[in-house]
């Protein structure tokens, strides 16, 4: 790089700087301004930082080796959890801010009874906050190391200490400025690395190698350009997406609704349920994490797709376990002095977004409903406050540590899958059905652990490896349910005061309250469900025949997708938009 590439890079950190400083006292209010912005998120920030905490350092390099090796279609091996964002759109959004709790583990105890909704929670804090909280962020800085080394070519170990300080940077502004800071800097990142994306794609698919799309489609095979895998239990030919029928429905009628993912939680969950608890109210919460799901999937993939495609022609020589790195070594060779600046700071902002958020979520865990819930319990805010920035510290210390010991990132999506697989349905569930209690929850968390080895030990793979693990789980978690005490009715009643959710299963206990006004039209929420998800997937497809020039598969699409927004509107405007913002 030259001087004016570090330039925009320097220019870049200070200013996530004075983000953050200018947030210092709103943040220092109490624990609910640290962790949930004074439940004053307005939508469009409360989903643009979900938008950017999920576009990871590693996420274009992932999407580049999906499309290197099996086309556009190897996107489905995370589109398909377009199913379960819209169901937390219409279903759950609304409840997450109507339950008035700080985080996904505090839940446990609005919701169970005795000690086994401690436990729950304090386990949950623990294992979520701590445990896979260390674990993703070493794998994020794992991915960012790689993506320096591969553009700067120096060693590994200084490439380490760039991305140290890049962390230790991101700790200071997380802990002085908590949420606020953190949503405010998600949105100023996310534009910055969307923009350097899409600046990327532009030059390299119009390179004279590449010769635009025009050119792109003559140099690469038809099966490239297809969006949908092929079905088939017979070898296709090497490069195609193809699923045999059951891996097919493991990925389309399974994992979105079944497997616990971070940020793809089944019901919501995590960092998605802190920016949902974090709006202004239902209406603001819905909306953001309807956003959140259109610019997920429709806004953000094809600069990476474009890129990954074009790679193809640029880099054949590409092996398969370097085919991500097409992505580095096209920003690298083709992008001009002062651009090439712009990328490096957009893949740190991608970077210092995730991380942010990862550090403030689990930090609110661990205070929240470990340390504040168990140790130390009869503090002053303030107290907790500069706790939770001191802890927000040691858990940057603690990834840092953990980030030495990650040699590979692969295959961790299937491993998290399979080991939360089984899980989602309970999630699902617990706001619905009055009989779940807290050993539900614990046996589902245990079962796939049991089963995953088990299932190695046969050879079976992920995801054949779901049509196993996932009713051995159902079966395990529904017959300690009904062999367990239920939750009290005391707590019952008490939450079904403040979340009325609604619905025939949870009769036994509203026919006991009947002041109570339930939640009602479920099936215009089963509705609005299916269209969202025609809505996204025809923006998705529609965006890509236009790149293709394929123009009237796109009219058909948008078409589509226009009149998915009609019955969107009409359909929402029924709930009472007006009653739900007062």
């Amino acid at each position: 790089m030259e001087f004016l590439d570090y330039l925009i890079v320097i220019a870049y950190f200070i200013f996530s700087i004075i983000i953050a400083l200018i947030y210092y006292k709103k943040a220092g209010k109490s624990t609910d301004d640290f962790f949930l912005s004074g439940r004053n998120l307005p939508w469009y920030l409360a989903g643009l930082s979900m938008v950017a905490t999920t576009f990871a350092a590693d996420t274009p390099l992932a999407v580049t080796e999906l499309v290197a090796k099996n086309g556009i279609s190897g996107n489905w091996l995370w589109w398909n959890y377009a199913f379960g964002g819209m169901l937390t759109v219409f279903f759950f959004a609304r409840l997450w801010r109507r339950a008035g709790i700080m985080t996904e583990a505090e839940f446990a105890e609005i919701r169970y009874s005795g000690k086994p909704a401690r436990f729950l929670r304090g386990f949950r804090a623990l294992y979520l906050g701590l445990f896979m909280n260390v674990i993703i962020i070493g794998w994020v800085n794992k991915a960012m190391i790689s993506i320096l080394v591969g553009l700067f070519g120096i060693d590994e170990s200084i490439v380490l200490l760039y991305v140290f300080g890049a962390m230790i940077l991101v700790a200071i502004y997380s802990a002085i400025s908590g949420l606020w800071g953190v949503v405010v800097t998600d949105a100023f990142q996310f534009f910055i690395a969307i923009t350097g994306c899409i600046i990327l794609a532009i030059i390299v698919v119009n390179s004279p190698q590449v010769g635009g799309m025009d050119g792109l489609q003559e140099k690469l095979p038809d099966y490239v350009f297809n969006f949908f895998p092929t079905i088939s239990d017979v070898p296709t030919a090497a490069g195609t997406l193809a699923m045999t029928t059951f891996s097919f429905l493991a990925y389309i009628g399974i994992i979105w609704w079944a497997s616990w993912y971070p940020g793809a939680e089944p019901g919501g969950g995590g960092y998605v349920a802190q920016r949902m608890m974090s709006a202004k109210n239902e209406k603001h919460s819905l909306f953001a994490t309807l956003f959140f799901q259109i610019a997920h999937y429709t806004i953000r993939p094809w600069p990476w797709i474009v890129v990954g495609l074009a790679s193809l022609v640029l880099y054949p020589e590409l092996a398969d376990s370097e085919k991500a790195m097409g992505y580095i070594y096209a920003m690298r060779d083709f992008l001009p002095v002062g651009l090439k600046g712009l990328l490096v700071a957009a893949f740190f902002a991608a970077y210092m977004s995730t991380v942010a958020t990862q550090l403030n979520w689990g930090t609110s865990y661990i205070v929240n409903d470990f340390y504040k819930r168990f140790l130390v319990t009869d503090k002053k805010e303030s107290f907790y406050v500069l706790s939770s920035r001191i802890v927000t510290i040691i858990l940057m210390l603690i990834s840092l540590v953990v980030t030495l010991f990650i040699n590979k990132i692969s295959g961790a999506w299937a491993f998290i899958m399979e080991c939360g697989a089984g899980v989602g349905l309970v999630l699902i569930l617990r706001w619905f059905w009055w009989r779940i209690n807290a050993w539900s929850e614990i046996s589902a968390m245990i079962t796939p652990f049991l089963v995953f080895p088990i299932l190695r030990s046969f050879d079976i793979e992920f995801p054949l490896s779901l049509f196993i693990i996932v009713p051995a789980t159902t079966i395990v978690w529904l017959v300690v349910t009904l062999l367990t005490k239920p939750t009290d009715d005391k707590v019952l009643k008490s939450f079904y005061r403040k979340i009325h959710p609604g619905g025939v299963m949870w009769k036994k206990i509203s026919s006991q309250i009947p002041e109570v006004e339930n939640d009602s039209g479920f099936f215009k929420l089963f509705i609005n469900w299916i269209i969202g998800v025609i809505l996204v997937y025809s923006i998705l497809f529609g965006t890509g025949k236009l790149l293709l020039s394929d123009y009237t598969g796109f009219l058909i699409y948008i078409l589509v997708a226009a009149v998915s927004i009609v019955i969107l509107y009409y359909n929402m405007s029924k709930i009472g938009w007006k009653k739900i913002a007062e």
